[in-house]
């Protein structure tokens, strides 16, 4: 197995890591201390990431992206996952893969100039009955002439008060199950004037500043068949193929903030001195570091062969799972010992520990929480002897 890096990914991996330090790094207290990514801001940034060339990078290069395989991909998350969310997610967009199920007109009116950084997309799955449970989902879409009539409420939807149209899933049927009847689901793309769509604030969370969520309500909110993305009922088949790919990238953005994490807490245990040495030479420090390596190195090579086996196209949703399952939780760990060992000091605005371990605690929730990861590799492993 070959562990060695190519020149083109080192390339990825130091040209992310100085646009995150030059140009993001400098404005996390502002976003910090507002909770709000200003507008103007939001542009300025976004601008130089499509200057730099790490707009999009996730997408194919034939639709405009950078075409980067899912290895490179994961190392370029990597880097962005150091600093703020608001920051990296909003202004070096990474646009949903879904949207490569466009067809037609939908490419120029959606896929493109979102790839472009034209357009931004929200995606909206969450409902207030229906976080986990997908096929649970209340919000229909139903047959209306040669349209369709969508009611419903979703909310903690990422991003979509600054977001130019939805990528929404609605229920369109029901089918046979041997569970009993469950419901089909059909992807549509509607823009954010549509009539009967409207997008109020959500809610104000502990973790990642500045990256707000909203609730979307639908009233009798009639579309045309032109705005189904993908095939009538078989929402939840695109819905699949796309979450093992936001799954890896919680991962990868995991192991970003647990080595930054792991950075301040090394420097401050080889400096801070008490009872005459550096507390990096007492075990009870010098352990702590031990263990978060080992975790991080640990959740990072997870990540690394998950990506690898979905560039091989013999990746699993328990593959997925397992990455993901591990480096949030290992980022918990790390978020948490690094700032015990700064103590106090660790606690204030002023450094990004706190920050990080706030931010920590929503990765084990949300793209599927580590209960769902669990249950997805437990399945992986009994399915096969008929459990």
């Amino acid at each position: 197995m070959e562990f060695s890096l190519s020149d083109e990914q080192q390339l990825i991996i130091k040209t992310t890591r100085d646009f995150v330090r030059n140009e993001l790094y400098p404005h996390e207290q502002e976003v910090e201390a507002t909770g709000v990514l200003r507008a103007e801001l939001h542009q300025e940034l976004k601008a130089k990431a499509i200057a730099a060339g790490l707009y999009a990078a996730n997408m194919p290069v034939e639709v405009g992206g950078a075409g980067l395989d899912t290895v490179a991909w994961v190392l370029y998350e990597k880097e962005l996952g150091a600093t703020n969310y608001a920051l990296h997610y909003s202004c070096v967009g990474r646009p949903s893969n879904i949207l490569l199920a466009c067809e037609g007109e939908q490419r120029e009116r959606y896929l493109l100039p979102t790839v472009r950084g034209d357009r931004t997309e929200c995606l909206a799955m969450t409902e207030p009955g229906a976080g986990s449970d997908l096929r649970g989902m209340k919000t229909s879409a139903a047959p209306a002439g040669g349209d369709f009539l969508i009611n419903g409420t979703k909310h903690f939807i990422s991003h979509a008060d600054h977001s130019d149209y939805v990528i929404l899933f609605a229920a369109t049927g029901e089918e046979p199950s041997a569970r009993g009847p469950r419901k089909r689901m059909t992807a549509f793309l509607i823009d954010r004037d549509h009539p009967g769509f409207t997008i109020r604030p959500g809610y104000t969370n502990v973790s990642h500043r500045g990256y707000t969520n909203s609730i979307l309500e639908f009233n009798d909110c009639r579309v045309p068949k032109s705005a189904i993305l993908g095939e009538v009922h078989r929402g939840f088949e695109i819905a699949n193929s796309w979450l093992g790919a936001t799954r890896l990238q919680v991962a990868a953005t995991c192991l970003g903030r647990a080595e930054r994490a792991l950075d301040l807490a090394t420097q401050w245990a080889a400096q801070r001195v008490q009872f005459g040495q550096t507390i990096g030479k007492f075990q009870g420090v010098g352990f702590k570091l031990a263990d978060m390596l080992v975790e991080l190195r640990a959740a990072e090579l997870l990540v690394l062969q998950a990506a690898w086996k979905r560039d091989q196209k013999i990746d699993s949703d328990m593959d997925m799972a397992i990455a993901k399952l591990k480096a949030t939780e290992m980022l918990a760990l790390v978020a948490d010992e690094a700032l015990q060992i700064h103590g106090g000091m660790g606690l204030i605005s002023d450094l990004p520990l706190e920050r990080i371990w706030r931010d920590a605690r929503i990765e084990r929730i949300w793209e599927g929480t580590s209960e769902v990861q669990r249950l997805i590799i437990s399945r992986g492993l009994l399915r096969p002897l008929g459990g």
